[in-house]
């Protein structure tokens, strides 16, 4: 296989794992800003944004103190097998944190966008929480939703710097798109650099105009 399309997979590979993640973990967050009603909301969203504005290589330290062999989860997680730093499974987990604000914010500004009347209405007909969640919430808040999950998904797999510190640079194991590029502009391989650069660009407009198509009229992306 051509050196250039290793790291490309591990980067999708990376990409849609941490994709997966942030679908379960940023949908659940989202819907439950919502519709919780409490003064700790805002700053609750605020904490949950952070990853949006803080620079990756602060996200990756907070990474390496967390779950490093001598950080407050690293030890117990070494102790049962599991090692995400120098790992490709370490680059899903800083991809995921770095891109989870933007599925998030998304998919909280469709879920207000829902119309409560129809929720209250199902409820009086007897619909449970739940089947109200997946049955009325859910399918009217898909599509900005889905604008999310695309946004964060070119997200991750762009992401450098809490990567590279968590995962670092190992060709084959750990070494993904955007730290190939890093890497060959540094080799002086302007050649690989330059493909690994139009691959990326071209997936991500691609990806942007996407996400664009399925952005509802009344979505808003806000940092409130």
């Amino acid at each position: 296989m051509h050196p250039v399309w290793t790291p490309l997979l591990l980067s999708l590979k990376v990409a849609g794992l941490a994709t997966l993640l942030n679908m379960v973990l940023g949908v659940a967050a989202a819907y439950g800003l919502s519709r919780w009603r409490s003064p700790l909301r805002d700053f609750i969203d605020s904490v949950l944004t952070l990853p949006l504005v803080l620079p990756p290589t602060v996200l990756g330290y907070y990474l390496l103190v967390l779950f490093g062999r001598r950080g407050t989860f690293g030890a117990w997680l070494e102790s049962i097998g599991i090692q995400l730093v120098f790992t490709w499974q370490g680059a899903v987990v800083a991809s995921t944190i770095v891109a989870f604000p933007l599925v998030l914010k998304a998919s909280r500004a469709a879920f207000e966008n829902v119309d409560h009347q129809l929720e209250n209405a199902a409820r009086v007909l007897g619909v449970s929480e739940a089947g109200v969640f997946f049955r009325v919430s859910l399918p009217m808040a898909t599509k900005g939703i889905a604008a999310g999950v695309l946004l964060a998904f070119a997200r991750a797999l762009g992401e450098f710097g809490a990567t590279l510190m968590v995962a670092g640079n190992l060709p084959g194991r750990t070494q993904t798109l955007s730290v190939a590029i890093y890497e060959a502009v540094q080799a002086g391989d302007d050649g690989a650099a330059t493909m690994l650069v139009i691959i990326t660009s071209i997936t991500c407009v691609a990806i942007l105009m996407l996400a664009g198509r399925l952005v509802p009229d009344r979505t808003q992306f806000t940092l409130r």
